[in-house]
């Protein structure tokens, strides 16, 4: 279902995290737009809310601006976004940025709190061929441009492991490496998550090191929580973004990772990479 976009879909008022004090900005700050964001299939804009110093840096993108695609219902992709967002705050792990859906220059839109990596850590990364560096995780070998074999690798940390297992329940079908962003605080958050929660299994992602592995009871539990949530508040919000189909997909997901109580292996019926991988 579509939902009414222009309608202001807030984050908790309560949010005590680093963004705290930055919701009602998101919903109702001046937009004002810095620069179009380049390369990106879908209208990105780069863009800043309110004025003067309680001003906050976002990423707009606009319903307008999205560019058809075979496999998703056009015009959904800032709900996706959005929900993607409320799946993640259920679950506590705080995988994506604070997102709201509200009216923009170009129309309505998902707007997302900007939040600035340190460029200098690179949570997944191309190496060259040969032992995998300390605190990373195997993926593929592979070839560079200039035909030199590589490896393509990524932390083995506990933020990026809840990022692999988010991905898993909202079906993201692009987990670029681009779109893991390193926080200088050593969190890490995900974006781009507008072709996510198709009822189609299609999981393409970078974050396969864990693979096989079975979850931490810390994991479980935060999935167990979710399932419970999707008959309460969590699935009242979403039956606002998402089909009744798609809702019930997410369920499915969940079940089956807790009756494995691992990370599922790569599927042989579809891209298990996304491509490019970055």
């Amino acid at each position: 279902m579509s939902p009414d976009v222009g309608a202001g879909h807030s984050i908790d008022d309560t949010d005590t995290g680093p963004e705290a004090g930055t919701s009602e900005l998101l919903v109702t700050g001046e937009m004002t737009l810095l620069g179009r964001i380049m390369p990106a299939s879908n209208s990105t804009y780069f863009c800043r809310l309110g004025r003067g110093d309680s001003a906050v840096r976002a990423v707009y993108k606009p319903v307008s601006g999205e560019r058809p695609l075979w496999d998703f219902v056009d015009g959904t992709l800032a709900a996706r976004e959005y929900a993607a967002w409320l799946v993640s705050e259920s679950l506590g792990w705080a995988v994506v940025p604070p997102t709201v859906l509200r009216d923009g220059v170009h129309g309505p839109g998902m707007v997302q709190l900007w939040c600035e990596p340190d460029e200098t850590v690179a949570p997944v990364d191309l190496v060259p061929d040969g032992p995998v560096p300390a605190g990373m995780l195997h993926v593929l070998d592979a070839f560079d441009g200039d035909d030199h074999p590589v490896m393509l690798v990524h932390e083995d940390s506990a933020a990026l492991r809840r990022m692999a297992l988010f991905d898993i329940v909202v079906n993201n079908t692009d987990r670029k490496g681009g779109h893991v962003l390193a926080m200088p605080d050593g969190h890490r958050y995900g974006v781009d998550h507008g072709v996510c929660f198709h009822v189609d299994d299609k999981l393409r992602t970078v974050l396969w090191g864990w693979q096989g592995l079975p979850l931490a009871d810390e994991e479980a539990g935060a999935l167990g929580m979710l399932i419970d949530r999707l008959t309460a508040d969590l699935g009242d919000e979403l039956a606002d973004l998402l089909t009744t189909a798609e809702i019930t997909a997410v369920r499915r997901r969940l079940e089956r990772l807790l009756g494995a109580r691992r990370f599922p292996r790569p599927s042989s019926g579809w891209p298990a990479i996304p491509w490019p991988a970055f």
